[in-house]
């Protein structure tokens, strides 16, 4: 009996949140189970909606700001204070996401982060002594040099002039001057929720496991990659906490290498679902499903590195709960993702991208509708039940 189901999706990058996936799964499990208890977990990796889950579930506020968006203009941009406590949450997709660049100006080497610092700053401001930044769903590729311009820092060429902005400008780093960083930085508690899994450098480095989703032409990703190299080089002379490898250590390469840009700045590295799903009490709502129903906009080789889906299952399987993922695509290795029992793709038939993106809310309930009659289905199939060395079909119930 699916007496009770929790959902707990990420978002579908560029189509749905968290919430509204979790919205939609829940109105398709509603066609198929009507009398179901619903508990929804919409879930949250550092990307988009993080600052609001986190402020939500913790009875606290969200605080709006102008900063510098990715490709240059001022926009709103917010973070989080959370309740009970003297923590703020800066969601650097808020202010860098990728879904902040407009298509035609999609270049990771150009694009920055300086507004992530000036968000850090308005976070200071408040008088935050623990400031948590979330990392995901960016649209920069600067290595977190934007970020430490804006809190101060001095990044200077051969000739002792300051660089402009973008990651493709590293390549002419030289020297980095930290003496005008913001002396509150060193009073702060600065940890960052990232994938351990992104490096910075390196043949699985950021530029080119990243950049070309971000725009990247492969002889621009060549070009970032180089840029990074330089970056990591100069970083570590020049401003880096002793003992820190920035050019491959665990979560460098988060968010466009935003990570090793803070790790320099004696922030913490630390795997985001630790982080993060603490404050939604995810286990012990797991522990009590009947089935467990989790989705993103694509399952493949990569969501056991460090992807909502395959954290979901890991934790469900603790408790011996079962798992359904629903995914926007199902691509090389969807079907051997651990402690996923069955997946099943939204789309019902090829379309293009740009509608798929549109409908995805109608496209996502109407998948797990269809899901879940299988699995109804499935309950009610007569069982081979093995008698006295023989086997005979079991009654239906």
């Amino acid at each position: 009996m699916l007496n009770r189901v929790v959902i707990a999706p990420s978002g579908f990058k560029e189509s749905l949140s968290a919430e509204a996936a979790a919205d939609a799964i829940a109105a398709g499990v509603r066609r198929v189970l009507p009398g179901a208890d619903i508990d929804l977990v919409p879930l949250v990796d550092g990307g988009e909606g993080t600052a609001l889950a986190l402020a939500a579930a913790t009875g606290g506020r969200i605080v709006t700001t102008a900063a510098t968006g990715p490709v240059g203009e001022t926009i709103a941009a917010h973070f989080a204070l959370l309740g009970g406590g003297d923590t703020a949450v800066v969601e650097m997709a808020a202010v860098a996401g990728l879904s902040l660049v407009p298509h035609g100006l999609r270049d990771p080497g150009a694009t920055t982060t300086y507004g992530v610092g000036e968000l850090i700053r308005a976070a200071l401001d408040t008088g935050a002594r623990r400031i948590l930044v979330g990392c995901g769903d960016s649209g920069t590729s600067d290595g977190g040099a934007g970020a430490l311009q804006a809190l101060g820092a001095r990044l200077l060429d051969a000739d002792g002039c300051e660089l402009p902005r973008g990651g493709r400008e590293l390549t002419r780093l030289h020297r980095i001057d930290p003496t005008g960083l913001d002396p509150r930085l060193t009073e702060v508690e600065l940890l960052v929720a990232c994938n351990p899994y992104n490096v910075l450098c390196g043949e699985r480095g950021v530029a080119r496991v990243f950049g070309p989703q971000k725009g990247a032409t492969p002889a621009q990703v060549e070009e970032l990659s180089a840029a990074l190299e330089n970056w990591a080089f100069v970083l570590t002379r020049d401003a880096a906490v002793p003992a820190s490898d920035l050019r491959s250590g665990p979560g460098t390469g988060a968010s466009g290498g935003l990570g090793a840009g803070l790790a320099a700045l004696g922030a913490r590295l630390l795997p985001r679902f630790d982080v993060l799903l603490d404050h939604l009490d995810l286990d012990a709502r797991l522990a009590r499903a009947d089935l467990v129903v989790t989705a993103e906009g694509a399952l493949n080789l990569q969501t056991p590195r460090g992807k909502v889906p395959a954290e979901v299952a890991r934790r469900a399987k603790l408790h011996g709960r079962p798992v359904l993922a629903l995914a926007g695509t199902l691509g090389e290795g969807a079907g051997e993702v651990p402690g996923v029992d069955a997946c099943h793709g939204i789309l019902p038939a090829p379309m293009e991208l740009a509608e798929a993106l549109l409908r995805g809310s109608e496209l996502l309930t109407d998948a797990t509708e269809r899901a879940l009659r299988m699995i109804v289905l499935g309950t009610r199939l007569p069982v081979q039940a093995e008698v006295s060395g023989t086997q005979r079909p079991s009654s239906v119930r």
